[in-house]
């Protein structure tokens, strides 16, 4: 009989790769083919928000067409089975890409943000937004115009849902990153806490991420074919 289990799973931009979404960190990575400190902090925002807004808008474009890999379907399987036998499934991700509800998932937990989400930064009001962003947006709840930016978290800013992240992981049966570079904090120090607290940790990824000596158990190759492995383990195919 398969055991119920609270599974705690962290993913990052390698179970979205095979999707056709670039990566960060990677050789052909964004920061590496763009400069960060203009993109991707409030600093850049305010010196030319119109270069931010056309960069976040041209990966909405790109994310418009990109479709939900096996990965995703796997852990919306996972999400969807073990609540069924009374277990849960805490999905954090990384992605600000709305890739995991696609393909299924009721509730992933974006630390990062979301890219289909607009914010004002006035009142920091939020609403749904797959278009592109521009100076002309006027707020809907404060009918500012101008002060639209994407709802992600940038370089310097506090990551989301910090509160409800802790408590997950002080819940958790077992802990599992899957395609994360082991790199970013505070994520990459979940694997950290999880051991501190006695759960068992596994990494999922194409190759070693930084922090992948702290792991109990280690899978690598495609998400697509090791996400869907440890997902049928897990689930006694």
């Amino acid at each position: 009989m398969i055991q119920p289990l609270n599974i705690f799973v962290l993913t990052g931009a390698g179970v979205s790769a095979e999707s056709g979404l670039k990566t960060f960190r990677d050789a052909d990575g964004l920061w590496t083919q763009n400069d960060l400190a203009e993109l991707a902090t409030p600093e850049g925002f305010a010196k030319n928000p119109t270069r931010v807004r056309e960069f976040y808008s041209a990966r909405r474009k790109i994310l418009e067409i990109a479709a939900p890999n096996r990965a995703h379907f796997a852990l919306a399987r996972l999400e969807k089975e073990m609540t069924a036998l009374g277990g849960s499934v805490f999905l954090c991700t990384q992605n600000v890409d709305d890739l995991h509800e696609k393909a299924g998932h009721k509730r992933a937990v974006h630390m990062h943000g979301e890219l289909t989400v607009t914010r004002c930064t006035m009142c920091s009001g939020r609403w749904t937004d797959r278009g592109p962003l521009t100076a002309a947006q006027v707020c809907p709840e404060c009918g500012t115009v101008g002060t639209t930016r994407p709802h992600v978290v940038w370089f310097g800013e506090l990551p989301m849902f910090m509160d409800q992240i802790e408590q997950a992981l002080e819940e958790a049966d077992l802990f599992v990153a899957i395609g994360t570079s082991g790199s970013v904090y505070p994520a990459a120090g979940f694997v950290a806490e999880a051991r501190a607290l006695g759960i068992s940790t596994c990494e999922i990824n194409l190759s070693r991420s930084d922090n992948a000596h702290a792991f109990d158990r280690r899978l690598y190759g495609p998400a697509t074919e090791k996400v869907a492995q440890w997902v049928g383990e897990v689930l006694g195919d």
